[in-house]
């Protein structure tokens, strides 16, 4: 007999046809089951209702099923959604929704804190408590999705991992999660429409290549010199920029998927042209597609401001000079903390 109480998630369909072979039930319900999982995203066995209920019973008497739940819910002006999410152990996790008219992306947790200490961060002010597991993760998504379409009447169209921890630092949840979005008896979303946002972990970038992932990466860059980088993210210290572009093109060579560069503009710290010179020699080096140029969003625990709107344009006006593809990424969802950098699991 399977272990008592164990994630019903964790099992393959394989597994669960032998389960109920176990219990002398008909190898079908297997199935029946594996779609409330997955497919109907069901979160109770209550809620499988072609069930019987002594079936129903049987499998809460032998398994959890320990999905997440929304625990508080923010609007911003901008149309942006912010949702903290409760674990079954009783901790809690953000994700957005970000919609716009072209595109409704959910912005996805991989951890409950984190644990590299970006100066920038809020998340990164938080204790890394534990992974999230990748039913967890696929919960957000499909939380997110059906927010989306009862605020909005528009599935997600996108999801990144730019939300809380660090998405590599949970590699194996990670592509488990992603596994189960992109099935087709998931939410059956295109991996092209999946971006995994690394503060910068050459080793396991590398092994994104070697797993032959089909998602697109973005490297959170933020400073174009060793020695500002090390000042605000401490992982560069032992993931250096000159590792990160060998495991990028590394990436890139085994792959083919997009890679764009994240870059948050501090005052007088990485926005003056000498900078921008050094972003465009990392560039160069680099098959990226884009240059993502991102305001800085303000939080307690730092003191970086954002630049003069002036100096943002001459920044970004001095890269177009250059032939570099980057975009203005205006912040979303400010006044309710949702915005890049400020997930800290504040009510």
């Amino acid at each position: 007999m399977l272990k008592t109480a164990s994630n019903i998630r964790t099992l393959t369909l394989p597994e669960l046809e032998s389960y109920f072979q176990e219990i002398g039930d008909k190898k079908f319900r297997a199935k029946q089951v594996y779609e409330w999982l997955w497919q109907k995203q069901a979160h109770s066995f209550d809620a499988m209702t072609n069930l019987s209920k002594e079936l129903r019973s049987t499998l809460n008497e032998h398994f959890s099923l320990p999905a997440l739940t929304v625990d508080a819910t923010q609007h911003s002006a901008d149309g942006t959604i912010k949702s903290r999410f409760k674990t079954f152990d009783g901790h809690f996790v953000e994700g957005v929704l970000i919609p716009t008219e072209s595109r409704h992306t959910a912005c996805v947790s991989s951890q409950i804190g984190c644990s590299l200490s970006c100066k920038f961060c809020a998340t990164g002010y938080m204790d890394r408590k534990r992974n999230l597991n990748f039913d967890e993760i696929y919960d957000e998504a499909v939380l997110l999705n059906q927010q989306s379409e009862k605020v909005y009447g528009k599935k997600l169209s996108n999801i990144v991992f730019m939300g809380m921890g660090e998405p590599l630092l949970n590699y194996k949840n990670v592509l488990a999660a992603i596994e189960r979005i992109t099935s087709p008896d998931g939410l059956g979303m295109s991996a092209r429409r999946i971006t995994v946002s690394t503060a910068g972990v050459a080793k396991m970038i590398k092994q994104l290549g070697d797993d032959q992932v089909r998602f697109k990466l973005a490297l959170s860059l933020h400073a174009a010199t060793d020695e500002k980088r090390h000042e605000i993210m401490p992982i560069n210290d032992s993931n250096n920029i000159k590792s990160l572009i060998e495991a990028l093109n590394y990436f890139y060579r085994q792959t083919g998927n997009e890679i764009t560069f994240e870059y948050i503009l501090f005052n007088n710290f990485n926005d003056s042209l000498k900078d921008a010179d050094e972003l465009i020699r990392i560039y160069r080096q680099v098959p990226a597609d884009l240059v993502n140029i991102i305001e800085y969003n303000p939080i307690d625990f730092a003191t970086f401001e954002k630049p003069q709107e002036d100096r943002i344009q001459a920044f970004m006006n001095y890269l177009e000079k250059h032939r570099v593809n980057a975009r203005l990424r205006r912040s979303r969802g400010k006044d309710i903390d949702a915005a890049c950098g400020q997930l800290a699991n504040k009510s």
